[in-house]
């Protein structure tokens, strides 16, 4: 089963698939490099040599780690127990990167996201949708972003979510030139623009690849569309994420205060403050759609503030 799933790390290379190439090439290939990396160290049944990686990248190689344990639980049918024990174990500082991670074994097997996996986390569950739709538009940019086509059978909720990870995607395709992600997210309609900002503002925050003067155009370009809050928050997703795993690179640190005003420990505040105010019990899609609304409030109260 390993060598039928592993995955060639040559995929990944922005040439092969036709995506703008630019300054930040090495960056983005080599975050997608990692995941490959991860994915494949899985089905070795060598995941510590994820440890081995450079630390700003033991992330992506984590989301590659989740998408292996998700495809390998969906196949021998655990109900999900490698992705629990990846999670309880040397995941754990990665969960928002793992769960995007079995969104792309979904993608990957054509099937509809968190079918036949029990027991993971109940709200950041729903990050599984943002990794199809990253995914989906990753290995099939043609149809999911030139004729921006999503994936059938999914509710608005779940469209929203999807479109976050293909806002995510977007600062790959166009490797992150800021001016080039305002033009490709104008061609959308405006109802799925917000989303796709949102994604932008997390891959721009967590991966990196533009210069203070590109993610100040990107934050300008947001405002004058209507969707500042929405970078913000993305923006503040990814700084959670980067102090959860203890591991906060440059890029992070500089680009917190252009899109979200604030420095990364108060960003990520915004998170773990909305995620409180959903009780004990929050685990619906509609809770998860209150999460990200809860931090966007948190931001427009400080802009206002100042």
């Amino acid at each position: 089963m390993a060598r039928l799933l592993w995955q060639n790390p040559a995929r990944v290379g922005f040439g092969v698939r036709r995506f703008r190439l630019g300054p930040a090439r090495e960056r983005l290939e080599g975050a997608e490099r990692s995941f490959t990396a991860g994915f494949n160290a899985v089905l070795s049944g060598e995941a510590e040599r994820i440890d081995d990686l450079r630390e700003d990248l033991r992330g992506f190689a984590y989301e590659g780690a989740g998408m292996a344990c998700a495809t390998l639980d969906v196949l021998t049918l655990t109900g999900g127990r490698r992705l629990r024990e990846l999670l309880s174990g040397p995941g754990m500082r990665y969960p928002h990167l793992i769960h995007m991670g079995t969104g792309r074994a979904y993608a990957r097997m054509r099937l509809r996201p968190m079918w036949g996996v029990r027991s993971v986390h109940p709200l950041l569950r729903w990050l599984a949708h943002d990794g199809f739709g990253f995914h989906q538009g990753f290995f099939s940019a043609d149809r999911t972003v030139g004729r921006q086509r999503t994936a059938g059978l999914m509710d608005r909720t779940r469209r929203a979510i999807f479109d976050q990870g293909l806002g995510r995607m977007l600062w790959f395709h166009e490797c992150a030139g800021a001016d080039d992600v305002v033009l490709r997210i104008a061609e959308f309609p405006a109802g799925r623009r917000a989303d796709l900002w949102s994604g932008v503002g997390l891959a721009a925050t967590y991966t990196g690849g533009a210069g203070a003067a590109d993610l100040g155009r990107l934050a300008s370009a947001a405002a004058e569309d209507g969707f500042r809050a929405h970078l913000a928050q993305g923006c503040a997703f990814a700084c959670a994420s980067r102090l959860i795993s203890a591991v906060v690179p440059e890029h992070t640190v500089a680009a917190a205060p252009v899109l979200c005003g604030a420095e990364v420990d108060e960003a990520a505040g915004w998170t773990d403050t909305a995620l409180v105010a959903l009780g004990h019990n929050a685990h619906s899609g509609d809770h998860y759609q209150a999460w990200r609304a809860g931090v966007r409030k948190a931001w427009a109260r400080r802009d206002r503030d100042l």
